[in-house]
């Protein structure tokens, strides 16, 4: 695989990671029009009941009157990403490496970011830095719906989407003697459960569209 195409996620799948790791180069999507209930404002983690969603409310236009990405703003009456943080820690404060990660990550949820797309590429930063992923990346001018010049991994946004085949190898979660093994949550938990080994986790999996 050498160039992908993909959106910036809210920190992003594992999928998206796995896809990442196996790339050469990366487009970020930067012109398409917002779409919700998508990876662009949501991720999931393993809470205590199980697969717990972490939204991240939006200010929206007008009804039926579309929104670059690039346009969409942060919502932030009811200090959701506050809250974020308390579900974090109250998801994965006894994981093996939280404490390792919660200083550099904590500040993304202390401040308003307006614009949802810079905050996920700040969320981003956190990720590679924490992986060491040294990546070379740039980002669309303009909206293609079918690239022909990177491998169109924009799917991978869409939690509902099954286009793609990964079989992943189950690792130690928190909450798994509760519910089973969750398959492609959040970064974040492969983050918090395998620390340093996330890296050669994503590298071993297998992806096929």
């Amino acid at each position: 695989m050498d160039t992908i195409l993909v959106h910036p996620s809210y920190f992003g799948s594992i999928a998206q990671f796995v896809a990442l790791t196996k790339s050469d180069e990366i487009i970020f999507e930067d012109c398409d029009n917002y779409q919700k209930q998508t990876h662009r404002n949501r991720t999931y983690i393993y809470g205590a009941n199980g697969s717990l969603i972490l939204n991240v409310p939006i200010l929206h236009t007008k009804k039926g009157v579309k929104q670059l990405y690039r346009d969409i703003k942060i919502e932030h009456q009811f200090n959701t990403l506050k809250n974020h943080w308390k579900s974090l820690e109250s998801a994965y404060r006894t994981s093996p490496y939280f404490e390792f990660y919660e200083d550099e990550l904590a500040p993304l949820f202390e401040g308003t970011p307006t614009f949802l797309l810079d905050f996920n590429y700040k969320c981003k930063e956190f990720i590679f830095d924490t992986l060491q992923l040294d990546f070379k990346f740039a980002k669309t001018s303009e909206y293609i719906a079918k690239p022909t010049k990177a491998t169109d991994y924009r799917f991978l946004s869409n939690p509902k989407d099954q286009s793609i085949g990964v079989s992943f190898e189950p690792y130690i979660q928190v909450f798994e003697s509760k519910h089973g093994f969750i398959p492609n949550l959040s970064i974040l938990d492969l983050i918090f459960n395998q620390g340093p080994n996330a890296s050669s986790y994503l590298e071993r999996q297998v992806i096929e569209i």
